[in-house]
């Protein structure tokens, strides 16, 4: 492909026969939505499922049958939005401080704010909530979005349900009206129109948390399954066809701005069905496992990609293995962009989508479940090439003749098994070199001048990764949070029971538990002190001089026969007076009064 005054001459075709067009750098848009698997759309046989909008841009598009990702959340975006394994960008686990991407990886935003677009985040970013892991800090100029890996987790402002809920835009808690995924749509649709408008090149990534549990959906919707024979789960069916719905505007948009034809416009999720299946009920398109499993149902996914302009909108249908890890590369290519030297450990697929498939490359690729502090060598992972399925590096299945993998062929095939087990061999050799790396959270820096710590991100086996867990008193016992100090100074750390939002008192019960807590410790390199914990009081601060680097910080509530980290803590660099007050913080007072209700105590 060759760049030419703002040109790209692509190879598009037509009867067949190969074609060049010259076309502006075209936008993107990616719209990839959360634990909706294969299965979970009606152009792909679901009989149960109405995904008519999204079915349209099925046929359309250039559609990847044997394209995967990870199998749960953080580490797909990560290698989605790096072009490599997210083992190697720290990025192995949803939550415990593994799901920050490392300081050093550049990211598709980067890439293309380098390049003269417009950059904007809608929805689910779940690469870290702390400068520098922040969407802002990556490359997304324009940013929409609810902390950690769900509305309603532990570093998500307190109360959100879904409806009439308050997120981040640009560094500020901002309150919206409406159910989440209308607000991100809203919020991207908005962000496409003006930058059609200022004829400037952009990048929208929009990334609803639906349909991710809790299973909230507007009544209208879940109404459309309730009591429906096959239907799984309606409220889980329902945040889908909302999603269908919402695409239908996003078409729209595109439309009415002028700018459909030359967009490259792409639907994926982020891992296996998480709800579309139960009982041997609901639908699966005849795959193993869903969301979490080495079984192509955790990690096969559907994948649309449109593009009029590039000779890309009438369907074809791919059935070579292809990766979230070969995305970025191919937008690159695709768009003429120029980026720095990456070791991607994708290639593009623009000679693929250029020869109706006829493409194939003969390619291993790796994926693994993790969700531990330290990964474990052969850990629910999966060996994939075209014909074979190598699983945690003893059972083989050939997707030839057994793509439901039924029957392991392991006794077979000795030789296969341990050729794969050789492509496993290197592949861990190569990414483990960087599992000892912790993404540290930075305190101190003026990007970031107060830093919110959460449960979520205690580097310890055993997390408070919800707002339930944090109203059940859950894992009651000593944790840390893994924390970079800019440079040297006095810090102040606020120690909390409740967020600050939720103004509530350490011993507060909040509709949860309630402790008896009558000590406060921090612990923090060689600054180790207590404080009595008086009554009614809503936080213990401390303030603490620190050298700059590394080091382990862990407080401590105790009393009434019981110990618990604090679940959230805040601090600030060189202090000013009054910095606690919530405004100043951008974040508003939680009122009660404004109709949201507690979380629910449910996992």
């Amino acid at each position: 492909m060759v760049v030419v005054a703002g040109l790209i001459t692509a190879v598009a075709y037509s009867e067949g026969k190969p074609q060049a067009t010259n076309v502006r750098s075209p936008n993107v848009v990616i719209v990839i939505t959360d634990d909706q698997g294969y299965g979970d759309l009606a152009c792909h046989g679901n009989p149960y499922i109405s995904t008519p909008h999204l079915d349209r841009l099925a046929g359309q598009s250039v559609r990847l049958d044997n394209y995967h990702v990870d199998t749960t959340c953080a580490p797909t975006r990560a290698a989605l939005l790096t072009g490599r394994h997210s083992n190697r960008v720290g990025v192995w686990h949803t939550i415990q401080g593994r799901n920050m991407i490392r300081r050093r990886e550049i990211t598709m935003a980067d890439i293309f704010a380098d390049n003269g677009y417009a950059t904007g985040l809608f929805g689910k970013w779940h690469l870290g909530d702390v400068y520098p892991y922040r969407p802002e800090d990556n490359g997304f100029q324009h940013c929409v979005y609810h902390p950690a890996g769900g509305v309603g987790q532990a570093p998500d402002y307190w109360g959100n349900d879904y409806f009439d809920d308050t997120y981040i835009k640009n560094g500020t808690f901002t309150r919206f009206e409406g159910f989440c995924t209308d607000v991100w749509f809203e919020e991207g649709i908005e962000f496409i129109e003006a930058n059609a408008k200022a004829d400037t090149p952009f990048l929208a990534y929009i990334a609803p948390n639906a349909p991710h549990g809790p299973f909230y959906c507007p009544k209208e919707y879940a109404d459309r399954y309730t009591g429906k024979p096959g239907v799984p789960q309606a409220e889980f069916y329902g945040m889908i066809t909302h999603i269908d719905d919402n695409m239908a505007r996003l078409f729209q948009t595109l439309e009415t701005c002028g700018v459909a034809d030359n967009t490259i416009l792409i639907f994926t999720t982020d891992n296996g069905t998480a709800a579309g299946t139960w009982n041997d009920g609901g639908f699966n398109a005849g795959m193993r496992g869903t969301k979490g499993s080495q079984y192509d149902g955790g990690h096969r996914v559907p994948f649309f990609l449109r593009w009029p302009d590039g000779g890309l909108s009438t369907e074809q249908r791919i059935s070579d293995l292809t990766a979230h890890l070969d995305i970025l590369p191919t937008l690159i290519d695709l768009c003429g962009l120029t980026a720095p030297e990456i070791q991607f450990d994708g290639f593009s697929l623009h000679d693929l989508l250029y020869n109706d498939g006829n493409n194939r490359q003969e390619r291993s690729i790796v994926v693994e479940t993790q969700r531990v502090v330290d990964p474990v060598k052969w850990r629910s992972c999966s060996v994939m090439t075209e014909d074979w399925r190598l699983i945690d590096g003893k059972e083989l299945y050939d997707m030839r003749t057994d793509p439901g993998q039924q029957t392991d062929v392991s006794g077979d095939h000795p030789e296969v098994v341990q050729r794969l087990r050789g492509e496993y061999e290197q592949f861990w050799t190569d990414v483990s070199k960087d599992h000892d790396l912790t993404s540290y959270m930075l305190i101190g820096s003026d990007e970031s001048p107060v830093v919110t710590l959460s449960s979520h991100d205690w580097l310890v086996e055993d997390v408070a990764w919800n707002q339930p867990h944090v109203l059940q008193g859950r894992c009651a016992k000593p944790a840390y949070w893994a924390i970079e100090i800019d440079h040297d100074g006095i810090y102040e750390f606020s120690l909390r029971r409740w967020p600050v939002e939720a103004d509530k008192a350490i011993n507060d019960p909040n509709g949860g538990k309630g402790f008896s807590f009558d000590t406060a410790r921090l612990s923090i390199g060689a600054f180790n002190e207590s404080k009595s914990i008086p009554e009614g009081a809503k936080e213990i601060t401390f303030r603490v001089p620190l050298k700059k680097g590394v080091a382990k910080l862990a407080p401590l509530f105790s009393g009434g026969g019981e110990q618990v980290a604090p679940y959230y803590v805040y601090v600030t660099h060189n202090p000013v007076s009054g910095w606690k007050t919530p405004q100043g913080m951008g974040i508003p007072v939680y009122d009660p009064a404004y109709g949201r209700s507690p979380p629910q105590l449910k996992d």
